[in-house]
């Protein structure tokens, strides 16, 4: 038996090694043949290609929910079986039923061998719905030799998680209402022994909030000190004005954190984030580069307290604070979130899927704002991406920071975020890479 993992493309992102599907693999029997598609790397060819799979297991995302659909209706068309599973699925169902012999609802560790065992003596069902939260300690090591053959076509990081959840209720996210409310952590050994094994250059961490539990992120990370990483990771700006957790995070190897500032605006606590002190923003982006940790910032445009004046406000704070690295994205109602359910209800979604729309990024806002108009929501987005990686601002927000590696890393992150900005941004040259191959093979 053989079945094939496939990581469907949304367009030209950070290729990063998909966790879900090596953990997937890990999950499988040792007598079925596992193989590996990224439909970003290497596009998946819609007439001929998984030759010899039985099965095929797609994850799926909002934004990767087109394509996913794609692929999953052109298995199913030549008889073959397919599965879909991830955060799309698991927040809509039934929609993903339309395309899929059987839907996952929820986390993989405890349904998967489950669909395996259903799949073999042929009683695969059409929705498999976790019950409850599962258990990071019985989830085993991914099976990462399944990205071999794309190795260089990879970022050179391995990419482990350790905790799973959100105590957060931000209006525009889905972790919480996808991993539960509360920190569920591995266990420590286990990291560890997970992290010996590893061999590339470096780690991302894929938590959502590497230091959410502050004394499990202490232990671990002093526990991880003896093995000289450099990693990257993404957290909450809660506890970020710790200088314990500062020094932590420096022992440990932190290179840089992705960081959710996403407004200036004191009233953040009206869209779920409290732990977001605008006014201490300054204070702790000065402490991250005093640590030799590269801040990458995310800002977040279109929220109901955001006008026109929003995008130099912005760029003046980033650049005065010397802000290394940032993204910029406008709000999207995700299904599954509060802030979908409310625009909805006020009537002020523009597209009630717009995740089924191949050209969704070029839609973008699929919302009415509320002190803006649409077109204006997106021309400043716009201006934003090119004001802040233009070589003025780049050559501005050169720091003097205490450590190396800032230094090292911003010429080139950010001449590559430089051309980001022109040509996907800018220029809206956004159509997905194995679309575009597709096209020119016509």
């Amino acid at each position: 038996m053989r079945i094939e993992l496939v990581s469907p493309s949304a367009g030209d992102s950070a290729r990063l090694t998909p966790l879900a599907l090596a953990t997937l693999a890990a999950l499988s029997p040792p007598d079925v043949e596992v193989g590996f598609s990224d439909d970003q790397i290497r596009p998946v060819d819609l007439n001929n290609g998984f030759r010899g799979a039985d099965l095929v297991a797609i994850s799926v995302m909002s934004k990767t929910a087109h394509r996913a659909y794609q692929i999953a209706d052109a298995c199913r068309a030549k008889g073959v079986k397919v599965v879909l599973g991830g955060i799309h699925p698991t927040v809509l169902p039934e929609e993903a039923s339309a395309h899929a012999d059987a839907v996952v609802i929820g986390e993989a560790e405890d349904l998967w061998p489950r669909v395996m065992a259903d799949f073999q003596t042929g009683r695969l069902q059409r929705l498999y719905r976790q019950d409850r939260a599962a258990d990071m300690n019985s989830s085993p090591i991914p099976r990462r030799e399944i990205f071999n053959a794309h190795y260089r076509s990879y970022i050179p990081m391995d990419v482990v998680q350790t905790t799973r959840g959100c105590p957060f209720f931000c209006d525009f996210c889905s972790v919480h209402s996808t991993f539960g409310n509360r920190f569920r952590m591995r266990e420590m050994d286990k990291v560890v022994a997970e992290i010996q094994g590893l061999t590339r250059w470096g780690i991302l961490f894929a938590d959502d909030n590497v230091i959410g539990d502050a004394p499990y992120f202490r232990k671990l990370f002093t526990a991880l000190e003896p093995l000289k990483l450099k990693w990257v990771g993404q957290a909450s700006l809660a506890g970020l004005d710790d200088e314990e957790n500062l020094k932590v995070l420096r022992k440990s190897g932190c290179k840089g954190l992705f960081i959710g500032f996403e407004s200036l605006s004191p009233q953040l606590k009206t869209i779920g984030k409290p732990q977001n002190h605008p006014e201490r923003y300054g204070e702790v982006i000065r402490k991250l580069h005093d640590q030799g940790i590269i801040t990458y910032a995310a800002f977040v445009f279109g929220f109901d307290f955001d006008d026109p004046s929003v995008f130099e406000r912005t760029v003046e704070f980033a650049v005065a604070n010397k802000i290394i690295m940032a993204q910029f994205a406008m709000l999207t109602p995700y299904p599954g979130t509060r802030l979908y359910s409310r625009l909805r209800a006020e009537g002020r979604l523009l597209r009630d899927q717009w995740w089924l729309a191949p050209n969704q990024e070029v839609l973008a806002p699929h919302y009415r704002p509320k002190l803006m108009e649409p077109e204006q929501l997106r021309e400043g987005w716009k201006w934003v991406w090119k004001e802040f990686y233009n070589f003025s601002s780049i050559r501005k927000r050169m720091g003097f920071w205490p450590a190396l590696y800032p230094y090292l890393a911003y010429l080139p992150l950010n001449l590559r975020q430089h051309y980001f900005a022109r040509h996907k941004i800018w220029d809206e040259n956004t159509r997905p890479r194995a679309w575009k191959e597709n096209l020119t093979k016509k």
